[in-house]
């Protein structure tokens, strides 16, 4: 305590916070007090703080650990969250056409945590995969638990997989080339679901069934994990992907909540132009010419026959309606050219488009 002298107001205050102080719950670093009541060396601290004004009263202490660190803001959290919700959709319809079944992905959380924290909340052995997410520095990983990975592999060899005890085995060579085909397909919507952060190039670096043997960051090293639920009939079970935080840090902007929504809505650039047009001049388009429109009974209609006449509204003279994917765009003359029947263009005619039930005849 230092040499300060207390008045004696303060005196008072710091006698009445020790007397107020819970006497019960003490503990040996606990400090007895002369007469008899007994204060926690932590009390005394703050009482004194609060008696000497050097801590406002009403403040709120809140506990922080130096070990876990918070690096990732709430609004990269919530970025992250959003982009990988999208992303568990969309696997989700991926898996039940390779398996042939309803599968169910749900996104169940992200949060940050350390990597040792991350390693030893894992299944050992379990079907974990290392991935190379170029162009990025460092690694990802994936995590398959072993009862999704045994009832994928059960349906991929034409088994109906029931729900039980966990298979206590890494995987087969085999099983880890079938476990590589759903791998592959994460990979696929984690690339799209990416596209407007940073271009990735992810390929499998290697697989391995037990995880604390593959050290990727150091133990304290903030990672961000991101855990899929997965539903195949009535199983059930986790794809962990980890992020280290220090690989995608030079994201941080585009992971805030308002520059990762805006980020895909820039000025388009010559490239894309060029590649719109080009893709454009290639696609085929419907031309279709309508020479005129009647309306006629059904029974007239069967009775038609090789040379009869149909009677229109349509002046001979008049021109003829050019549409392109139902949408007239010019008027035009019929006639031929090298021997084949043809139109020729005269003017442009506004862009509307044709009601359903006025189909060209």
């Amino acid at each position: 305590m230092s040499d300060e002298s207390l008045s004696q107001n303060q005196v008072e205050s710091l006698l009445k916070a020790m007397e107020s102080a819970d006497a019960p719950t003490s503990k040996p670093s606990d400090t007895a007090t002369s007469d008899g009541d007994v204060m926690s060396s932590r009390g005394i601290k703050t009482a004194h703080q609060k008696a000497s004004g050097l801590m406002p009263s009403g403040t709120r202490v809140t506990s922080y650990d130096f070990k876990r660190p918070e690096r990732v803001g709430k609004d990269q959290m919530r970025a992250m969250h959003s982009l990988h919700e999208a992303l568990a959709r969309n696997y989700g319809a991926s898996m039940s056409g390779l398996l042939r079944t309803m599968i169910e992905v749900k996104l169940q959380s992200v949060d940050q945590l350390t990597y040792s924290e991350f390693v030893f909340s894992l299944d050992n052995p379990s079907c974990f995969s290392v991935l190379k997410p170029n162009p990025l520095e460092g690694h990802w990983i994936l995590d398959v638990a072993p009862t999704l990975s045994y009832a994928v592999i059960d349906r991929m060899l034409g088994g109906d997989p029931k729900p039980g005890e966990a298979i206590r085995r890494p995987l087969t060579e085999i099983e880890t080339r079938l476990i590589r085909r759903i791998v592959d397909l994460f990979l696929t919507q984690l690339t799209a679901a990416w596209e407007n952060i940073v271009g990735l190039d992810l390929e499998i670096d290697r697989m391995e069934s037990n995880p604390q043997l593959v050290q990727i960051v150091p133990p304290n090293e903030v990672i961000i994990l991101v855990g899929f639920e997965v539903l195949l009939g009535k199983n059930r079970g986790m794809m962990n992907l980890c992020i280290p935080f220090n690989t995608i840090e030079g994201f941080n902007s585009q992971l805030s909540r308002n520059g990762w929504v805006g980020y895909g809505k820039g000025k388009p650039t010559e490239r894309t132009r060029e590649r719109i047009s080009t893709n454009i001049e290639s696609a085929p388009v419907d031309v279709v010419v309508t020479l005129a429109k009647s309306k006629i009974r059904t029974r007239d209609l069967l009775e038609l026959s090789v040379g009869d006449v149909i009677t229109t509204e349509k002046e001979v003279s008049a021109p003829l309606e050019l549409s392109i994917q139902d949408v007239p765009k010019f008027n035009a003359r019929a006639g031929a050219f090298k021997g084949k029947k043809a139109v020729r263009i005269e003017s442009i005619l506004e862009s509307k488009r044709l009601p359903p039930d006025e189909e060209p005849a």
